[in-house]
């Protein structure tokens, strides 16, 4: 069972990690863009370049990162708004009970099911406003 921090940018993602690699004195231990992603295909060509996933190292736990996709009207990003929690398990029973919990007076962004990087995948805006994320995978 983990809990980690995802912190979600408007196009910045990249230089973000950067910073923050200088400022804790660690590295990524990984970069992914949309275009690298399995499922590519679906890729709008503005999202391409765009960072679906980094992870950083700092303190003993890794801090996670993205890019939302490009919005040309604005509401999707919203700084301060930008950082979701994220319980992960090994345990399919775990990820459905909490997603349920969490979903309870809450609002389903992302539907529980299966991903490229993930057996069980969801993500839930709780009724006090703030985000999961939810993942179950193999060990």
């Amino acid at each position: 069972m983990s809990l980690d921090v995802f912190v979600s940018f408007d196009g910045q993602c990249r230089d973000a990690v950067a910073f923050y690699g200088t400022v804790f004195d660690t590295t990524p231990t990984a970069l992914m863009t949309y275009a690298d992603n399995p499922e590519a295909d679906a890729v709008a060509p503005e999202d391409r370049d765009r960072i679906l996933y980094a992870g950083l190292p700092v303190g003993g736990h890794v801090l996670m990162f993205s890019d939302c996709p490009y919005d040309p009207t604005g509401t999707q990003y919203v700084p301060g708004n930008n950082i979701a929690l994220t319980f992960g398990s090994t345990d399919p029973e775990e990820i459905e009970q909490a997603y349920r919990r969490l979903s309870d007076g809450g609002q389903v962004l992302m539907p529980l099911g299966r991903t490229f990087f993930s057996e069980q995948y969801g993500m839930v805006r709780d009724r006090f406003g703030i985000i999961w994320q939810l993942s179950c995978s193999a060990e």
